[in-house]
C-alpha cells in the first residue's frame, strides 16, 4: 500500500484490507501507519545487516572481504529501495526519510566494517590508526554513493560496475598520495 499510494495517502483501513486483517487486529500490533512503515524499514535494515554479517564470516583475503562488504552493501540497498516503492520515493525525494532509515543500520554497518579493518590491521595488510572512526567515515562516505549506485549514474558517466569496483579498490587500498619509502 505504501508503494502504491505513499505513506501519507495510505490509511489504516487500506492496510487492514490489503493484509486481510481487521483494523482491530492491526491496532493490536501497531499504533498507527507510521509504526507499520517503521516496521517495514526495520525489516529491510535487518536483511541488509544479515547480508553484511555474512561477508564478515567469509574465508577470503581481507582486501577482498572489504571490497565485497562495499558492493554487497550497495546491492542490498539497491534491492531494498527497488523492492519497496515508498522507500524508492522517499530515498530520492526526502533526505529526512533517508536519514531515519539509515539510523537503523549505520552503527551496525560501521561495527561490521570495523571488524574487517581490525582483521586487516592484525594481519599487517591495513595501516589504520583510528579504526572505529575510520569505519564510520567510510560508511558515511559510502552512503554518499548510494543514490548514484541505485540510479546507475556511474554507467551514465561511462563507469561500468566492474570498473567502479576497481576504482574504489584503488582509492581505498592505495589512496592518492605517492608513498615515501
Amino acid at each position: 500500500m505504501f508503494a502504491k499510494k505513499g505513506i501519507e495517502n495510505t490509511t489504516m483501513n487500506d492496510i487492514a484490507a490489503a493484509s486481510d486483517k481487521g483494523r482491530r487486529t492491526i491496532y493490536t500490533y501497531f499504533r498507527n501507519k507510521r509504526d507499520i512503515y517503521n516496521a517495514v524499514v526495520k525489516t529491510e535494515s535487518d536483511k541488509i545487516v544479515a547480508k553484511l554479517t555474512e561477508v564478515l564470516d567469509r574465508l577470503e583475503p581481507v582486501e577482498q572481504k572489504l571490497m565485497d562488504f562495499i558492493f554487497v552493501r550497495f546491492e542490498c540497498y539497491k534491492d531494498a529501495v527497488l523492492r519497496n516503492g515508498s522507500l524508492r520515493a522517499g530515498f530520492f525525494m526526502d533526505i529526512r526519510k533517508v536519514d531515519r532509515a539509515r539510523r537503523n543500520t549505520t552503527a551496525l554497518e560501521a561495527n561490521i566494517l570495523k571488524q574487517i579493518l581490525n582483521e586487516g590491521v592484525k594481519q599487517g595488510v591495513f595501516k589504520v590508526k583510528h579504526v572505529e572512526q575510520t569505519a564510520m567515515v567510510m560508511i558515511l562516505s559510502l552512503q554518499g554513493l548510494d543514490v548514484p549506485y541505485i540510479r546507475d549514474s556511474f554507467a551514465e558517466l561511462g563507469i561500468e560496475k566492474l570498473k567502479l569496483r576497481e576504482y574504489l579498490k584503488d582509492f581505498i587500498l592505495n589512496g592518492i598520495s605517492v608513498k615515501q619509502e
